[in-house]
């Protein structure tokens, strides 16, 4: 095994490629222990806006796809997510940024959902409201090896975040960025 490669300038990456983003630890900070339940508590990771700004305007689409598993826990509601969403949305449209879908999987791990990652339900959902998108020309930002055997499955490109050293040294990420300005100084 050769390891994650350190620079994005090999992909040519255009309005063809769709970017999946995983929303905890890649968009905003998480909560240890505990979920993001309401607007208050979310914030936005440092390098978020600028990543998400300069990857939506090279990619023809833009789509979180985010576990959510405080819904099937009862500890926060759809409505108390579709308002984070909203307001996540709006501060990402005036940094510049794109968002053009956010899928979710409200489930618990027990429940064996086709939906929460890394089984491939988000992804299809989103590729049936953009028949467009060609998972071999997709690139997936995530911060955990679930996120990376979600994109492997579906065959894209696998780029993960983390700030955990030593990575892994396996075929499940393709890119390791310590963080997101270090991602995005890696884009062509």
């Amino acid at each position: 095994m050769t390891g994650p490669k350190k620079s994005l300038s090999d992909l040519s990456i255009d309005q063809n490629w769709t970017l999946f983003l995983d929303r905890d630890g890649v968009i905003n900070e998480k909560i240890d222990n505990n979920y993001v339940g309401n607007w208050k508590q979310f914030q936005f990771r440092d390098g978020a806006l600028e990543m998400i700004k300069k990857l939506s305007s090279l990619t023809g689409r833009t789509v979180i796809v985010t576990n959510q598993r405080g819904i099937g826990r009862g500890l926060m509601t759809e409505d108390d997510l579709a308002c984070i969403h909203d307001n996540m949305k709006l501060a990402i449209s005036n940094s510049g940024g794109n968002i053009d879908g956010i899928y979710h999987c409200p489930h618990i791990i027990e429940d064996n959902c086709k939906c929460r990652k890394p089984q491939t339900g988000l992804a299809l959902k989103a590729q049936d409201d953009f028949p467009q998108i060609n998972f071999q020309k997709s690139l997936m930002i995530g911060d955990s090896i679930s996120d990376m055997e979600f994109a492997k499955r579906l065959g894209m490109t696998k780029v993960l975040i983390a700030n955990n050293f030593p990575i892994p040294n396996n075929d499940l990420i393709d890119y390791y960025f310590s963080d997101l300005r270090m991602l995005t100084r890696n884009i062509t």
